[in-house]
Order: C-alpha cells, then structure tokens, then sequence
C-alpha cells in the first residue's frame, strides 16, 4: 500500500508568513513552489496573520510578488478576527471606538459596525489594534471607555515586533498600557486565541485544517486552541530544541523541517513498554533524559525524543528541556 503525504490528511492549510512563507522581503527557498502545489492536490490555502497595521489585500499583494498563490480573500488577518468576535456581540451600526489603522477601522465597517474616534461619539466598544501612530492622546480615550464598561477586544496580543534597526514594542505593550490604567482585560481575537483560525477555516469552508507555522506561542498554541491540527515547521523561529521543550499546550501534532514535507508520507510514532520508534530512531525516558538511538540530524529521531518525553510529561506547565543521550546507531 502506497503511503499518503502528510497535506492529504487534511482539506486546507492554515499557513502563518513571516518564517514560514518569507523571511523579511524574501521568499524562503521551496515555500512558494510548496503553496502552488496545494490546488493540485486539492486543499484549501488560507494565510493567517496578526499584523493589523497592513490590510489583507496589502498582505495579498505582497505574496503574489513573492509568487504565491494569494487571493485577498485568502488572508486573514487578527483586524478582520476582531471585527468578526464584535459583530457577533453587537447589533449592527453599533459604534466602535478605533484605536489602531485606518485598516482596521475599515474592518469593522465591513461587519456593519460603526467605526468612531472619540468617546464624546458614545462607543459601546474599543477595539485595539497596532498602529506605529498611536500615541499617548489615543490610548487614553480608549482608557476612558474602556473604563466605562465597554466591550474591549485586541487583535492582538505580541509584545515585540522585529524591525530593521532591532526589536520594538508591539500592540501587547500598548494594550498593557490600557490594562495597567484601567485594571481590565481585552477579548483577543488574533494569535494564540482560537477566533483568528475560526475565522480562516469559515472562510475557507475547512473541516480538518492543519495550522502550520514557525512559533509555538502563537501559531501552535493559536491552532490547538481552534481544536486543528498543527504542524511546526523548522524555517522560522522555533527549532527541534525548544519543540522537544516546549510546554504541553504548544505541542504540535507534526514537526516538518520545510513546507515540501507537506507531500511526503508522515511516519508514524509506534510505542511498546516506553521505547518510542519513529523510521530507524528510537527513544527512551529514564531518570529524567531521553536516550535517543538515531543521528542528531535525522528527523525522526527528534519526533521519537518528542513523543517519548511528551508521553512522560504529559501535564508540562512550562518548558522543561531534558537531558539528551545521542547513542548513535
């Protein structure tokens, strides 16, 4: 019996960006030729982003220069999650106060809410997203109603976002401003929340997507929590080291080194009196290490690490990295 790739298991793909389908301004090698192959197969694309400051035919675009294949409609992004989680809240033509970009604001009118900019309009909601324009005038007003009792929602909650010239503070910071003068806490719409994946698979019409992505905190841990399947993928942030670490709720389903794995068979991890077997590599937990007889190079040996320690800490509140026995063959 022939066996299937990993992509057929599922009827769309999820795929985060930065890391996975580009890398900065570039493409990363193989990821474009992997995206065009999905319609031939017959799955569905979706892109998920928490970038709020770009509008998702901006993201579009910037894709389809790269060569993949990206209709606007395909992107979804954590403004358009918001604007989705306050529609079904709200009644429509309710007035949101915007506390983000002109991006944004266009989100909410195409739910049929009412984008407003002051708290003398009478908001029933803030929403806050990221803007690089937002200053101290507009994070009070959204203080000032939020304080009030109005339906606060984020699209997203990153602390930092990487620039040119180094890391900056991203819209958790400024959310965290309105949080430490008001004491309350927003809705988030976007990564790791599940409502931004909801949203994708809707869109898409997807019954059994697989969210992959270069991070464990948000697009892992996002995808888990939308109940998808998901796939960490080795050109990005995360790497085999911090996967095998990672605490419970960030583990992934599938670990593929690039986004070509999709169309290759996904071994399978068989188990028998606590030896886990993945191809030719094995692994064992005792005394708190994972011996693992395989090449530190070979994948699978990394997927049978991973499933012997996860089978042994199975509840991981934290990261915890064991001790590794490489023992070769």
């Amino acid at each position: 019996m022939t066996a299937i790739s990993l992509i057929s298991r599922f009827d769309a793909l999820l795929s985060d960006l930065d890391g996975v389908v580009y890398a900065g301004p570039h493409a990363i090698p193989g990821a474009v030729e992997s995206l065009q192959q999905l319609a031939g197969v017959g799955v569905g694309l979706g892109y998920v982003t928490n970038n709020a400051s770009r509008s998702p035919a901006e993201v579009a675009a910037h894709l389809r220069e790269l060569g993949a294949p990206a209709e606007d409609e395909q992107v979804v992004s954590s403004s358009q999650a918001a604007a989705d989680l306050l529609a079904s809240r709200l009644a429509p033509g309710s007035k949101v106060l915007i506390t983000g970009s002109p991006a944004l604001a266009h989100e909410i009118e195409l739910v049929g809410l009412t984008p407003v900019f002051g708290q003398d309009e009478e908001p029933v909601a803030v929403v806050q997203g990221f803007n690089p324009g937002i200053g101290w005038k507009d994070l009070a007003e959204a203080a000032y109603v939020v304080s009030a009792g109005a339906l606060w929602v984020a699209t997203n909650t990153d602390m930092s976002i990487p620039q040119a010239r180094g890391i900056a503070p991203g819209n958790g910071t400024l959310v965290a401003a309105v949080t430490a003068a008001t004491g309350r806490t927003p809705l988030v719409a976007g990564k790791p929340e599940a409502p931004l994946f909801h949203s994708a698979a809707k869109r898409l019409g997807a019954e059994r997507p697989l969210v992959v992505g270069d991070r464990l905190d948000t697009d892992i841990l996002g995808g888990n929590n939308a109940g998808f399947a998901t796939a960490a993928v080795l050109t990005g942030v995360d790497t085999l080291e911090s996967i095998l670490a990672t605490r419970s709720a960030e583990r992934p389903d599938y670990i593929i080194g690039a986004l070509s794995d999709l169309y290759l068979p996904y071994p399978d991890v068989t188990h028998d009196d606590g030896t886990y077997v993945c191809g030719d590599a094995t692994a064992r937990v005792a005394n708190g290490a994972v011996g693992v007889i395989g090449s530190k190079d070979n994948l699978d040996a990394w997927r049978a690490a991973c499933a012997a320690w996860w089978a042994a800490t199975p509840d991981a509140p934290t990261a915890q990295a064991p001790k590794l026995a490489w023992l070769g063959h």
